[in-house]
Formats: C-alpha cells, sequence, structure tokens
C-alpha cells in the first residue's frame, strides 16, 4: 500500500482541508450580500458589480488551468501555505481599500490565491486516502463544510449592515482565519511527496494543458461545468424569479398569502444552502455504501424534475422546488471532483484537480451570465433564464445516465486503486 500518514496525523490534515473550504466559502458566498453594498457605496450598474463575482471566478479559473500543477512540483505543503498567504494578503488589504477598482483587484487576486490553495488541499485529500471510496467520502466532508461556510458567510454580512459594520470586515476576519491556517499548516506533519510523475517528467502548466485531451479529465470537468452552471442559477436567479410582479420592493413577496411562504420567499437561497450542506454530511456515509454512479444519475434526475416542476408550476411551485434542489445538488459535486481525481496517479492529482476547477469556475461564471443574456432578450423576465438552467441539467442527466449504463471508469479505477491505493 502507498504510504499514508498514521490515522490521529490523517485526522489532523482533513480537518485542515475542512476549515480551509468553510473559509474561503464564507466570503465567495457572501458575494451576493456584498453586492449589494458595493452598489450603494460605489454607485456602480448592476454589470460593473457583477464583476464582484466574475472576477473572482476567472482567477480561480486561471489559477487552476495554469498554477494547478504547483502542488505536483513543489509538494502539497508549500502549495498550500502560499495559496493561504496570497488570500490572507488580500483580505488584509481591504482595510485599505477605497475605490472600487482596487477592491475588484483584491477579488481577482483572491480568486487566484484560492486556486493555488484548493488543488493543492484536492490534491492532499489523494495523500491521506486508503481508498477511493474514502477519497470521495473526504471530498463530501471538505464540500459539506464549504456549505457551512457558505451559510455563514452571507449571516455575518447581514448582520454587519443591519449593525452599521462595514462589510470589509468579513474578509478581515477570513484574513485572521486564514493566517491560523497557516500556523496549523506549518507545523502539520504532510505525508511524503515525490514532486516528480513516475514518468520522471517534469511538472509544468504543459502538463495540464495536455490533460484536456484526456477523456477522464475531460468528462468529469464537463460534468463538473454542466452541474456548476445548473448549480449557480439557484443561488444567483432564483431570488429574482420568486419576486413577484408589479410590486414595489418593499412587497418583493406580497403575492404569497401565507406567513410560512413569505418567509421561505425571503430565506429560499438560505435554506437551498442549508439542505446542501446537510446532504454533504450524509454524503459522506451514503458515498461509502451505494454507488456512485447511480446516486448521482438518481440525483440528477431528481434535479431535472425539480427544475421543471417549477417553471411548469409558477413561482409557488419553485418556491418550494428550488430549494429543494439542494438535497440532490449535494453530492454531486465532490463525486466529481473525487472520481476525476482518482483517475490519475497521486503525483498528478493537484494538476488534475486544476483542470476540473478550472471547467467548475467557468460554468459558475458563463452559467448565470448566458441566463442574465437569455432573460433580458425576453424582456427581464428570469423564467427564460430558468429554462436554459433545466437545458444545463437534461444534459448533465443524460450524461450521467449514460455513465451509469456503460461505466467507462469502472475498470479504470479498479486499476488505480490497485497501483495507488493498495487494492
Amino acid at each position: 500500500m502507498k504510504n499514508v500518514p498514521d490515522t490521529s496525523n490523517a485526522t489532523l490534515i482533513r480537518w485542515l482541508t475542512y476549515l480551509m473550504f468553510m473559509m474561503f466559502a464564507m466570503t465567495s458566498d457572501s458575494v451576493g450580500e456584498i453586492i449589494k453594498e458595493v452598489k450603494r457605496e460605489f454607485d456602480v450598474s448592476n454589470t460593473e458589480a457583477s464583476l464582484m463575482h466574475s472576477l473572482f471566478m476567472i482567477g480561480i479559473a486561471f489559477s487552476g488551468l495554469f498554477l494547478g500543477f504547483l502542488a505536483d512540483r513543489f509538494g502539497r505543503k508549500k502549495t498550500i501555505i502560499l495559496g493561504l498567504a496570497l488570500f490572507a494578503l488580500s483580505c488584509y488589504l481591504f482595510l485599505v481599500g477605497n475605490s472600487f477598482e482596487f477592491i475588484l483587484g483584491l477579488i481577482t487576486l483572491s480568486g487566484l490565491a484560492v486556486g493555488v490553495f484548493k488543488t493543492a488541499a484536492l490534491a492532499l485529500i489523494g495523500d491521506i486516502s486508503r481508498s477511493t471510496k474514502e477519497h470521495t467520502g473526504t471530498m463530501n466532508g471538505a464540500e459539506a463544510f464549504f456549505g457551512v461556510g457558505a451559510i455563514i458567510g452571507p449571516l455575518i454580512v447581514a448582520w454587519m449592515v443591519r449593525e452599521g459594520v462595514d462589510w470589509k470586515l468579513l474578509y478581515v476576519l477570513a484574513g485572521g482565519l486564514c493566517t491560523l491556517l497557516i500556523l496549523m499548516a506549518w507545523k502539520a506533519d504532510y505525508p511524503a511527496h515525490a514532486p516528480v510523475n513516475k514518468n520522471h517528467k517534469p511538472v509544468n502548466f504543459m502538463s495540464s494543458l495536455k490533460l484536456l485531451k484526456n477523456p477522464y479529465a475531460m468528462g468529469f470537468s464537463i460534468g463538473a461545468f454542466l452541474y456548476v452552471a445548473a448549480e449557480s442559477a439557484i443561488y444567483v436567479w432564483m431570488p429574482s424569479y420568486l419576486v413577484c410582479d408589479a410590486v414595489s420592493v418593499s412587497e418583493s413577496f406580497a403575492c404569497y398569502t401565507t406567513g410560512p411562504e413569505k418567509m421561505l420567499a425571503m430565506y429560499a437561497v438560505s435554506v437551498f444552502f442549508s439542505l446542501r450542506a446537510v446532504g454533504r454530511f450524509v454524503g459522506i456515509w451514503m458515498m461509502q455504501r451505494y454507488n456512485w454512479a447511480l446516486v448521482l444519475m438518481l440525483f440528477s434526475l431528481a434535479i431535472t424534475l425539480c427544475f421543471i416542476g417549477g417553471l411548469i408550476g409558477g413561482k409557488d411551485v419553485a418556491l418550494y422546488l428550488f430549494p429543494l434542489t439542494g438535497v440532490f445538488m449535494s453530492v454531486i459535486y465532490p463525486t466529481f471532483n473525487s472520481k476525476g481525481i482518482c483517475c490519475f496517479a497521486k503525483s498528478e492529482h493537484g494538476t488534475v484537480a486544476g483542470v476540473i476547477l478550472f471547467f467548475t469556475a467557468a460554468g459558475a461564471a458563463a452559467g448565470p451570465f448566458i441566463m442574465g443574456i437569455v432573460s433580458d432578450a425576453y424582456g427581464g423576465d428570469a423564467k427564460y433564464g430558468f429554462i436554459v438552467a433545466t437545458g444545463f441539467a437534461c444534459v448533465l442527466f443524460i450524461g450521467l445516465l449514460l455513465n451509469y449504463i456503460f461505466n467507462p471508469t469502472e475498470a479504470h479505477l479498479a486499476s488505480v486503486e490497485k497501483t495507488e491505493y493498495g487494492g
């Protein structure tokens, strides 16, 4: 069996990884709340304010594709500390930022930093896993803590706004947590890492580009793109779809006749994130016991049916079905990430994680943007954007159905299990 750290040390490293995911989710998934404050503070348009999301994702995408190799070449520990240091720097600089352009620069830098430490953290999961199933369970755990951060961050921003506290202090708080994680990572005993692959070929950004021709890397990457494009429809455009027509801002949810319906409409995104987080914790248990291809196929079908039902039934039905997708979306992305990475030798995990991360960020940036264009073309009605999102979900389901029927990765994953995890 390949060397893995002792159980206690592996547990410490696993928790460090979980906390890293939670820390950066506090800022990345608070962008909706932050954009509202940015528009007010800097008097910018919706398009300009949306750069807070787009540039962050572009930074992650660029970093994933062109810097993902760092974890394979220089080791996980050094790369994680480098990425965390850059992220902490970008967070602390919010203290001196006093222009919209400067803040956009910091957002881009933080995206680059996330791409660096996240690819190294994803590669590290392979180093501490004793099987591909354990790898998938740990990946679900990391994404579950990401989901927790996605709940905590917006709540902190909402509290800050209500109490008159500057929203930039959220980034300072994240920077403080990041500094603590740097110290913990520096002290932790990481597994030994060979900085070259088994063929002793140099690892550089060309290694990432070559993976674009690999069917396993591209298959899971395209799946990640489709999934994230559909998922981002919920937290970016669901609030616009659920608001009532022809009412003032203060009466945005007046068309819902009961108190619980109004509350659900107001907090639909939070409900979605909560269900997604809970689902990922359950996914840790589920993926150890059931056929991952079957679970993903059934869950993608459920997502598609929720989207179709929400469109046909209108706002009253979408109010329940759209947030419910969080349950079914919970295990899809971490499983894509895990199985895609597990198709390769551990010495290449950072590089392939970067490629998948590139397509993830591209889906998060392109999906909502395409939906916005289509909605604007039909008078600004978010319903037409969700038709696009339903298309993404349908294609995803078809792909996962074919994956379940033909199971093209079964033999390859079994081979990697023997060579990299000791069978």
